[in-house]
């Protein structure tokens, strides 16, 4: 019986993918670097922001001296987009308010800094229907590793089989399957909503 539902951030409850997109590659701009949308997509979706500044370092050599600097730009450009593009969706408020009705526990579980996080689910007015949150500051791996939703389930008191979990990238949707939980693959944020997420749980009910 579910329990529990853990929710990736970015590109499932907000539509944010592309904040961290233009965040990051105003930051490298400033050094003569950039990311495609293309890489973006295929390769650094989803992934805390110090670990693509590694991998651009190992790829495209850029100097492990700037990671911190870069990182904390890249950190502050996202909050002031956030403060740009952030607003309430009411399909997201609704869903989370009748499964809060519902008696289920929920968390959201992200690759992103504490900050944004806690901005992003201020600005989208979901902070109130959310009963843990979890950040890559909070964990010692970032997804891939499940350690972020393995923490949530200790946190919420649930077991694995008792949570499912709404993903949409392939390094979230492996964390997910990692830690034991039931997946709901999300393409598009949109396609988070009260009706879709009850089917989901039915079905795994059903088995």
């Amino acid at each position: 019986m579910i329990k529990a539902i853990l929710f990736d951030m970015d590109g499932v409850l907000i539509d944010a993918k592309d904040w961290h997109y233009d965040a990051l590659n105003r930051a490298l701009g400033h050094f003569g670097y950039t990311i495609s949308r293309e890489s973006h997509l295929s390769t650094f979706d989803g992934l805390p922001t110090r670990q693509k500044l590694k991998m651009l370092t190992k790829s495209r050599g850029l100097p492990e001296g700037l990671h911190e600097f870069l990182n904390s730009l890249k950190q502050s450009y996202t909050m002031e987009l956030s403060h740009q593009r952030c607003k309430p969706v009411f399909h997201h408020q609704f869903a989370l308010s009748r499964l809060k009705n519902d008696n289920y526990l929920t968390a959201v579980c992200s690759n992103s800094v504490r900050q944004s996080v806690e901005a992003m689910l201020q600005l989208s007015g979901l902070s109130s229907f959310i009963d843990t949150m979890l950040s890559n500051e909070d964990v010692s791996k970032g997804k891939p590793d499940p350690e972020m939703y393995t923490k949530a389930m200790e946190i919420l008191g649930v077991s694995p089989k008792e949570c499912l979990i709404l993903e949409d990238n392939d390094h979230g949707i492996e964390a997910a399957l990692a830690s034991g939980g039931h997946l709901m693959q999300i393409g598009v944020p949109a396609d988070v909503t009260y009706q879709a997420i009850r089917a989901r749980i039915a079905e795994i009910e059903q088995h």
